[in-house]
């Protein structure tokens, strides 16, 4: 029994209960978050910034893409989505999913839940993908797990 205070410095059961008693975090509720915020969805806003300055994305976020109605002053706005970073890359509509019409971002916005744990890259299709094309109306985004806990 000469060995009984041997530690090493550790405490076995300190790692267990910060994780049992650390305070669940009741404000890490699912967001929706307006693509682009007061710029909405539209032609000549960087929106590849926009997602790293808004990240990160949680499982079971929202995104509202928020563009106006196609009139006869502006150009119509639509949302597609890309199977995979190479399409993504190049804007190929022709392999992507439009999940949203020019005339379902008026009002309230289409709303859009990232469900999955994989990446989503969204872009506008309009004129063939010249929105897509320029390089602004595109981003992509990875939704993470939503920690169970508020880090310190």
């Amino acid at each position: 029994m000469a060995n009984k205070d041997w530690s090493f410095g550790f405490n076995y059961t300190d790692g267990w209960s910060r994780l049992r008693n650390h305070p669940q975090n009741k404000t890490q509720q699912p967001r929706q978050i307006i693509v682009g915020g007061s710029e909405h969805w539209h032609f000549g806003y960087n929106y590849t910034d926009w997602a790293i300055k808004n990240a990160p994305f949680y499982i079971n976020d929202t995104l509202v893409f928020k563009y106006d109605a196609p009139n006869a002053s502006s150009f119509p706005h639509s949302v597609y989505m890309f199977k995979n970073f190479g399409s993504f890359l190049k804007c190929d509509i022709k392999n992507a999913k439009m999940v949203a019409n020019p005339t379902q971002g008026v009002g309230k916005g289409f709303k859009f839940v990232l469900k999955k744990w994989q990446p989503h890259y969204f872009a506008c299709g309009e004129r063939n993908g010249f929105h897509c094309n320029n390089g602004t109306m595109k981003f992509a985004v990875m939704p993470m797990l939503r920690p169970f806990w508020q880090w310190p």
